[in-house]
């Protein structure tokens, strides 16, 4: 199963890997608002998203930081295949410029909040939502690693979203992740070409 998955992405250009992405996102919005409008009255859900929040400079923006920070430790401390996702992540964010991983970074924080945080976990709580979370990330089920990486990530998000009952600081959160990790994948490999460059 891991194999098939890992030809798949393999098999694909990075353009219809880009389509795919977009597709996802824009599948969970579409979910978002279908479930907006049969579980809340006038899509109160949105009412937990609040932009003018202290929090979100206070909790949002530290503890997607210190998320990032621990996990580049990890993969500077731990075995590569630890963090072997069949390449996807290196596909999406290599080749890209910093306006399109923050691009992506936002559309995907903001999709997966929406309907994570916003509606499943504040309808059925923490639990669920997490278990779910982790489950669609469904390229870190051929990893025990990164599935119990995104399942503990998952719950810590949810936590945060308990704590503060707003998913605009999980969302900032989850952008400063997503953009910080592209980043730093981007500027890994650049390094990583240059040396293969400079090599004689």
């Amino acid at each position: 199963m891991k194999n098939k998955y890992i030809d798949l992405i393999r098999g694909l250009s990075d353009r219809e890997l880009l389509f795919h992405l977009y597709m996802t996102q824009m599948i969970l919005l579409s979910i978002s608002i279908i479930l907006g409008f049969i579980l809340f009255d006038h899509f109160s859900f949105l009412n937990h998203f609040r932009l003018n929040d202290i929090m979100i400079v206070k909790i949002g923006l530290p503890a997607g930081v210190l998320v990032v920070l621990v996990d580049i430790a990890l993969m500077k401390w731990l075995p590569s295949s630890y963090y072997d996702d069949g390449g996807l992540n290196e596909r999406i964010f290599n080749n890209k410029n910093m306006l399109q991983i923050l691009w992506i970074a936002a559309l995907v924080a903001f999709c997966e909040e929406l309907l994570f945080r916003g509606i499943i976990q504040t309808k059925v709580g923490l639990i669920f939502a997490s278990v779910i979370f982790a489950v669609i990330h469904y390229r870190y089920l051929f990893n025990w690693y990164l599935f119990f990486n995104i399942v503990l990530l998952s719950f810590f998000i949810g936590f945060i979203y308990e704590w503060t009952n707003n998913f605009a600081v999980t969302t900032v959160m989850h952008f400063v992740i997503d953009f910080l990790l592209g980043m730093y994948i981007k500027m890994k490999h650049k390094q990583i070409d240059k040396w293969e460059g400079d090599a004689p």
